[in-house]
C-alpha cells in the first residue's frame, strides 16, 4: 500500500451517484464531485497516474477525465478484469502497486487484480465486503477522495501534500 503507482477507477456509481441522466434528445449528463476531482489532483500530484475503467462509454466521462488531466479512460470495456491484467503486465506494475475503486459486480474480477480496494458506503454488499476501505460518503459524493486520503495518509505524505499543491496546512 505504500507503493501505489495506479489507481483505478470506476464511474457509474463511484465517480457518479450511479444515476443515468438522459434529456430529451438523448443526451447524457452526470454529477462528478469536486471534491474527487481535488483528491486526484493530489493523488498526481504524488505521481500517482490514475485510470478510469468503465464499462460505458459517454462523453461527459470523457470531458471530466481531460479536465482532470488523468492519464488514461478506458470506456466501453466489457472485461475490466482482463483488460486490467494486460495493461498491469504491458506497465510492469505488481498487484500491491494497484489500487481499485468500484461499487458493483463488474468491478469484482478486476478489484482481485489491486493489492488496495476501496468502495463507496451504498456500494453493493459483495463489494464492501471485499473493499479494504470503505468509504463513509455515496459514489459521487467523496468517496474516491477519501480513497486518496487514506492511501496518501497511509504513506505519511497527505500534509505535505496538501501543502505543496493547495498553499495550506493538512
Amino acid at each position: 500500500m505504500n507503493d501505489i503507482r495506479l489507481l483505478v477507477l470506476d464511474v457509474d456509481g463511484t465517480l457518479t451517484d450511479g444515476g443515468l441522466y438522459l434529456d430529451s434528445t438523448g443526451n447524457e449528463t452526470k454529477k462528478f464531485s469536486v471534491r474527487d476531482g481535488a483528491g486526484l489532483s493530489l493523488a498526481r500530484s504524488a505521481g500517482i497516474k490514475v485510470m478510469i475503467l468503465t464499462g460505458r462509454e459517454s462523453v461527459p466521462v470523457r470531458r471530466r477525465a481531460e479536465e482532470l488531466h488523468l492519464d488514461f479512460c478506458v470506456q466501453n470495456c466489457k472485461d475490466k478484469a482482463a483488460y486490467l491484467a494486460a495493461f498491469l503486465k504491458e506497465q510492469g506494475l505488481a498487484k500491491d502497486q494497484v489500487a481499485y475503486v468500484g461499487d458493483d459486480w463488474n468491478d469484482l474480477a478486476a478489484m482481485s487484480l489491486a493489492g488496495f480496494v476501496a468502495c463507496p458506503a451504498d456500494a453493493d454488499e459483495l463489494v464492501r465486503r471485499r473493499a479494504d476501505l470503505v468509504s463513509p460518503r455515496k459514489g459521487g459524493e467523496g468517496a474516491v477522495r477519501d480513497a486518496v486520503v487514506f492511501l496518501l495518509r497511509r504513506q505519511g505524505r497527505f500534509e505535505a501534500l496538501v501543502e505543496q499543491v493547495y498553499g495550506a496546512k493538512g
